[in-house]
Parts: C-alpha cells; sequence; structure tokens
C-alpha cells in the first residue's frame, strides 16, 4: 500500500508517494541503492543545521535524487523526466524543510508494510 503526501515547496503544493517500488524505481533511474543513500543522508544532515550547513554536494545531490524519484512516483505526469527539470520549477528547496516530511513519509511506509505481514502470518495461522 502506498503513502501519499503533498508537501509544499517554494509556494507550490508537490505530492510524494512512498511504496514499496521506490526503491527500484530509484535503482533503475540512478544505479543507486536508496536504502545506503538515506541512511548516509539522514546521518550527513543530523550534522548540520540550515545555519551552518555544510553538507558536501553528493548529500544534496542524493536528497534532490530521492525528492524527484518520490515526486514523479506520486504525479509521473506532471513531473519531468529528469530532476534538473523538476528542480527548475523552485526558486528554492531547502532540504532541512523538505527531507523531515520524506523521512516521515518513508517511515510511514515501512511502517504499513511491516503491520502487512504481520496481519498476512495471522489470517494464514503461521
Amino acid at each position: 500500500m502506498a503513502i501519499q503526501k503533498n508537501i509544499t515547496i517554494d509556494g507550490i503544493d508537490v505530492p510524494f508517494k512512498a511504496s514499496a517500488a521506490v526503491p527500484r524505481l530509484y535503482r533503475l533511474k540512478f544505479r543507486r541503492d536508496i536504502y545506503q543513500d538515506f541512511a548516509a543522508l539522514q546521518k550527513s544532515v543530523g550534522k548540520n543545521t540550515e545555519k551552518s550547513s555544510v553538507l558536501d554536494i553528493e548529500s544534496l545531490e542524493v536528497f534532490e535524487n530521492i525528492a524527484y524519484i518520490m515526486a514523479k512516483h506520486a504525479a509521473p505526469e506532471n513531473v519531468p523526466d529528469n530532476p534538473d527539470d523538476f528542480l527548475e520549477q523552485f526558486n528554492t528547496f531547502s532540504i532541512y524543510e523538505i527531507l523531515p516530511q520524506l523521512i516521515d513519509l518513508w517511515g510511514l511506509n515501512v511502517e504499513t508494510q511491516v503491520k502487512s505481514k504481520k496481519n498476512i502470518a495471522r489470517l494464514t495461522d503461521r
């Protein structure tokens, strides 16, 4: 079951979607593992604040790629086919405002999947 949430970026409501398809879409588009990238990004952002940010370019790119995939997954017809064109529609795109919301969305998706497995086990008497 997919979880969807609108996040306001630069005054624009942008739908984002988390589901089991996101890791595959991310891997196909960027040839990277979203779980490893998410973990490294959370660690990197956790050390910084918006006022004293010293994030490296790779962390920013990973964040932009994750946001792009989750937005493209939510509204494929409204999101361009490459991340650069997607980002061009915004004047600002703060990692410190958006990333926590994407992490929450991802967490809700993972939580839903775990509950589903438990319910299936209960229904099948395993």
